[in-house]
C-alpha cells in the first residue's frame, strides 16, 4: 500500500518515493563526511600538540668561537707578512673571522660581538691596499680628524648617514706597511680605541716590511 504523506494528503506515487529516498540518502551521506571531516582535524591537533610536548626546551646552543689566532697564524704563512690578532676584553665575542673582498681588495676580516647587547665591532686587514679601499668600506667618507694611539696616529671616520655603511658610525684606519688597517663599527670610540691599541705591535711589524 503506497505511504500516505501528510502535506500531500494523498498516497506519494513511486517517484516522489525515490526522490524522498535519494534526499535522504544525500543527507545522510553529508552528515556522515561531516562528522568524519571534523574527527579527523581532531586527530591532526593531536598529533601536533604530541610533537610540540616531545619538541626539547632550552636555550640553543652557542656557536663555537672562530680560532682568530690559529686564521691569522694560517694567513702570516701564506702572505709572509704579519696578520692581524686582536685581543679584546672578554664581553666581546668573535661572530665571524676570514677573508672577504672589497672593491677588488682582499681584506682579513674579524667581526667582534658584546656578549648580551647590541652593536658591533670590525678589525680589518686590506691587503696591498691604501687609503681608497678605506673610502670604499665607508662609502666615500673623508676623515676630518686624527688620534692617537699607543704611537700609532689614526685617521678619524664620522659617517654622517650610517644607514648608507651599514650602521658603522666610527672608524680608525692607519697605513701598516704594504697594507692598511681599519676598525670601524657602532661601538664606542673608546672600545674602537681598544681594539686599535691591541693590534699596534703587528702594526709595527707590518711598517717594517719592505
Amino acid at each position: 500500500m503506497a505511504r500516505v504523506v501528510a502535506h500531500l494528503g494523498r498516497p506519494e506515487t513511486p517517484q516522489e518515493t525515490a526522490d524522498r529516498k535519494a534526499e535522504a540518502s544525500a543527507r545522510y551521506r553529508s552528515s556522515k563526511t561531516f562528522r568524519n571531516l571534523i574527527a579527523a582535524l581532531l586527530a591532526t591537533v593531536g598529533v601536533v600538540l604530541v610533537v610540540i610536548a616531545a619538541v626539547p626546551r632550552g636555550e640553543p646552543v652557542p656557536q663555537p668561537q672562530p680560532d682568530v689566532r690559529a686564521l691569522a697564524a694560517e694567513l702570516e704563512a701564506d702572505r709572509g707578512r704579519p696578520v692581524l690578532a686582536p685581543a679584546l676584553d672578554e664581553g666581546w665575542r668573535v661572530n665571524q673571522a676570514g677573508t672577504e673582498g672589497v672593491g677588488g681588495t682582499e681584506a682579513w676580516t674579524m667581526v667582534y660581538v658584546r656578549s648580551g647587547e647590541p652593536g658591533f665591532l670590525r678589525v680589518a686587514q686590506g691587503f696591498d691596499t691604501g687609503d681608497a679601499w678605506v673610502a670604499q668600506v665607508l662609502d666615500g667618507t673623508r676623515s676630518a680628524e686624527t688620534t692617537e694611539i699607543d704611537g700609532i696616529t689614526w685617521n678619524v671616520y664620522r659617517p654622517s648617514n650610517p644607514s648608507g655603511t651599514g650602521n658603522i658610525d666610527y672608524a680608525l684606519a692607519t697605513p701598516a706597511g704594504p697594507d692598511y688597517v681599519l676598525v670601524y663599527g657602532d661601538a664606542s670610540p673608546d672600545t674602537a680605541a681598544l681594539a686599535a691599541a691591541s693590534v699596534t705591535s703587528q702594526i709595527e711589524q707590518l711598517r717594517e716590511v719592505p
